[in-house]
């Protein structure tokens, strides 16, 4: 291994060589200057965007002005171009310029440029860049994937590490500010592909295929009330104009991963259009070790030690594509389709002892196979009447139907017993959701104000069917129907919502409130048990933005949420897999309610800064408890609806241009949190810090090379019980274009000075403590090619309004993977 450490270095320092080599380029003729001045006060505009563009309106350099509002393009061909002049709180501008060929003037000049101040209210306040990375807006913050040149190389979930507000912890599983209560939506619509462990989908999905991460902190009434800590919307590229385009990404990350094919395309031809996206990956880990202590005290105090050996490879195909048919300038129909599948294959094996005083008391090797397959299919139809006089008046009928189903097989078999008698066993899990939703909208701008109004019904049906299959004197494996049972949960939700949106000059405010009536009904099958439950919510949602002049603004937000336990927290399946720690969901879990204050500032100029505060609190939270059974030797982990949460904390962004090749941004997040609740009759309570902080930097060499560097830490994840532990990550990516806006080839190592990662949780209990240390790998290589094709010259129109069901909580993870 050493070797080829001293080898990738050497590659390394030589390929930088090569870059740095490479980074010069030859003389042009022509250039192309002017003077941008405000047309009010008739002083110079400093930090202003220039963008020079060619005839066909592609971006061939851009500038910003100096502190006397001068731009200056040099060494430029003789053509046609246009430029384009863009600052925040000013109308944009475009002026063409012809430099013939043959010209005896070597200079351009554009002379004095006036832009005229908007007198309307700004929505949001982006960056003064043609292609703005971060965007703030009232209610949201928005990450443009396309803008970050590493995009190219990296999928979606290692990009989300420079997303503000969102994190990763050390086994991959997203958080936003620290909470794993969130709900993921595809352009602002649930997905199937998401709703189980969106970890896996993500890292299969190449980021060149995604335009933005929009990060939902004070979601409008509109929204559906779910998701505690807000909403994270992915956008997938859709460039929607005449004619077709499209890109292809193909890649691999080795020793752990694997190769990845994935892209997006968009065709319009007179009113119809269509555009998708799709691909298929693989995620695979060689063997890895693991191990787990506990230590019980009281009336038969013990100890377990368990050491193992385990891999796994996960495969995921997944397509989703939407068509578009403008019937004429006022009606408008839309459809989508949307399907996955995906399976996880596991192999391990666990040596087991447990002691009594030094003398072992109970021993064994369990080796285990499992398999878990899951696929899901998504329909929508939509319908869109637009008014004349009015384009931005609009109601709206959608219906979606969503289906998913998840197979779980685990084979176990005992060996080397030691005072053990449990027989062979399998497991088996069949689970699945379907979900129907009718939804109404109306808009209806005025002046200065717009209406949001809209009624919605969602209709959801999770079952599971598990069954314990133990090994008799006979040698078969039969049904053992005290471990079995089938569960169906219906869960039904009735809204509305009303809110407005009221745009002054210097100030905007959005308000509205949320009513929704939730119906649930469990009927575990094979006990012949009921269990029926009815909550109703009023939710109110306000956020109130502050222009100023000197191009920052100031943003406030309160909300309330809901968290819905999903299928993963219901599911009363028991994972026996290992005989020492059994799990299980709970299908008496109620919704929670929780509050959401928020104050930010943010500022653009030459680049961007913001900051936030922060403070959140909820009762009756539900929270994973875990609980020793003394008489079994087993630690009982469920869900139960005992805490009590506060959170307080801030939040950072910065992105700066050091100069116009080399730019870095850092960001990150610190909260503490205080958690209380009620196990067995025990007040249990924990406090701490709970952080994360990203840095990275980039710099632009000629001829389409870019080197990328990042760094990021996240502190230890606190608990109701205890606390996993902190770790860091670092990445190096290079970019070349090889083919100028069509082929770019990308290439990257994350974490060359860690093999692997540890992966440690504690957790504490009446008369227990235990932890485990889950070892992964964490060096890794990935090589990308992505090539864009096609040409578009006009737009497809697309419903404004659709459904978003965003109302249940986040998916479940695969714990030490």
């Amino acid at each position: 291994m050493k070797p080829l450490i001293k080898s990738g270095l050497l590659g390394v320092v030589l390929f930088f060589n090569v870059l740095i080599v490479s980074a010069q380029t030859g003389p042009v003729s022509y250039s192309i200057k002017g003077i941008i001045v405000d047309s009010a006060s008739a002083k110079a505009l400093e930090y202003v965007t220039v963008s020079l563009k060619s005839s066909d309106n592609k971006p061939l350099k851009s500038a910003l002005t100096d502190g006397k509002g001068v731009f200056n393009f040099s060494k430029i061909a003789a053509g046609k171009y246009t430029i384009t002049v863009i600052s925040v709180g000013h109308s944009s501008k475009s002026i063409p310029v012809n430099i013939a060929v043959g010209s005896d003037r070597p200079e351009t000049n554009l002379g004095t440029i006036v832009l005229s101040a908007k007198h309307n209210q700004l929505k949001e306040v982006s960056v003064t860049a043609e292609r703005p990375i971060i965007q703030q807006e009232v209610d949201r913050i928005s990450y443009d994937l396309q803008a970050d040149p590493e995009s190219k190389v990296n999928n979606v979930l290692d990009m989300m590490r420079k997303v503000p507000l969102l994190s990763l912890d050390a086994d991959d599983n997203i958080k936003l500010q620290g909470n794993s209560n969130y709900k993921i939506l595809i352009n602002g619509k649930p997905s199937s592909m998401v709703a189980k462990n969106p970890k896996d989908v993500l890292r299969s999905m190449p980021a060149s295929s995604i335009q933005k991460i929009e990060v939902i902190t004070t979601p409008p009434a509109k929204y559906d009330s779910e998701g505690i800590a807000g909403i994270i919307n992915i956008i997938t590229t859709k460039k929607v104009d005449n004619g077709y385009n499209g890109s292809l990404n193909v890649g691999g990350r080795f020793p752990v991963g694997g190769p990845r094919v994935g892209g997006n395309y968009t065709v319009k031809q007179g009113k119809f259009g269509a555009s998708g996206y799709g691909g298929f990956g693989t995620y695979s880990q060689p063997q890895t070790s693991y191990f787990s202590n506990r230590v019980s005290t009281g009336t038969n105090p013990r100890s377990l030690s368990q050491n193992g050996l385990r891999e796994f490879d996960n495969r995921f195909v997944y397509v989703g594509t939407e068509f578009s048919f403008e019937i004429d300038t006022l009606n408008l129909i839309t459809a989508e389709i949307g399907f996955n599948n995906g399976n996880y294959d596991s192999k391990g094996s666990q040596m087991s002892q447990t002691f009594s005083q030094n003398s072992i008391v109970e021993g064994y090797t369990l080796n285990n196979n499992s398999e878990n397959n899951w696929k899901g299919i998504d329909l929508a139809l939509n319908y869109q009447l637009g008014f004349k006089g009015k384009k931005d008046r609009m109601l709206t009928f959608s219906y979606r139907y969503s289906n998913s189903d998840d197979k779980t097989f685990d084979q176990l078999g005992v060996s080397d017993r030691i005072n053990y008698n449990t027989p062979d066993y399998h497991q088996h899990n069949k689970s699945g959701s379907g979900e129907q939703t009718i939804q109404a909208d109306y808009v209806h701008p005025f002046k200065k104000l717009t209406l949001e109004a809209g009624v919605k019904a969602i209709l959801r049906d999770n079952n599971s069917d598990f069954r314990y299959d133990s090994l008799n004197t006979e040698g078969l494996f039969a049904t053992d129907p005290r471990r079995t049972n089938t569960f169906d949960n219906n869960q039904d939700v009735i809204g509305a919502y009303n809110s407005y949106q009221y745009n002054l000059k210097n100030w905007g405010f959005k308000a509205g409130v949320r009513i929704e009536e939730t119906l649930i009904k469990a009927n575990f099958i094979s006990t012949d048990s009921d269990l029926k439950k009815d909550y109703f919510n009023i939710i109110p949602t306000i956020s109130i933005n502050r222009k100023f002049k000197d191009m920052s603004s100031l943003n406030f937000g309160f909300t309330q949420r809901i968290q819905r336990p999903s299928i993963w927290n219901l599911n009363p399946f028991v994972d026996r897999s290992n005989p020492n720690f059994e799990s299980t969901g709970n299908p008496d879990l109620r919704p929670v309610l929780s509050n959401d204050i928020r104050l930010s500032y943010s500022k653009f100029k030459k680049g961007s800064f913001n900051i936030g505060l922060n403070y959140s609190f909820s009762n009756n939270t539900i929270q994973q408890i875990s609980v020793y059974d003394n008489s079994r030797g087993v630690t009982f982990t469920s869900y139960d609806n005992i805490g009590k949460d506060k959170s307080l904390g801030s939040n950072f962004n910065i992105n700066y241009p050091i100069t116009k090749k080399w730019d870095f941004n850092i960001s990150g997040n610190m909260n503490y949190v205080w958690i209380k609740g009620v196990i067995n009759g025990f007040n249990v309570s924990n406090d701490g810090f709970r952080g994360y902080f990203y840095g990275g930097t980039g710099y632009k060499f000629e001829k389409g090379w870019r080197v990328n560097a990042n760094f990021s830490y996240s502190s230890p994840y606190i608990t109701l019980q205890g606390q996993g532990n902190s770790y860091y990550y670092t990445s190096l990516s290079v970019n070349k274009e090889v083919i100028k806006d069509k082929l770019t080839f990308s290439a990257s190592t994350n974490n060359p000075f860690a093999k692997y990662r540890e992966y440690i949780n504690e957790t504490t209990g009446a008369d227990f403590t235990q932890s485990s240390n889950y070892r992964n790998y964490f060096r890794s290589y990935s090589l990308s090619l992505n090539y864009r094709f096609g040409k578009l010259e006009g737009s497809i129109k697309k419903n404004k309004r659709g459904i978003k069901n965003d109302d249940v909580s986040g998916g479940k993870s695969n714990q030490g993977e």
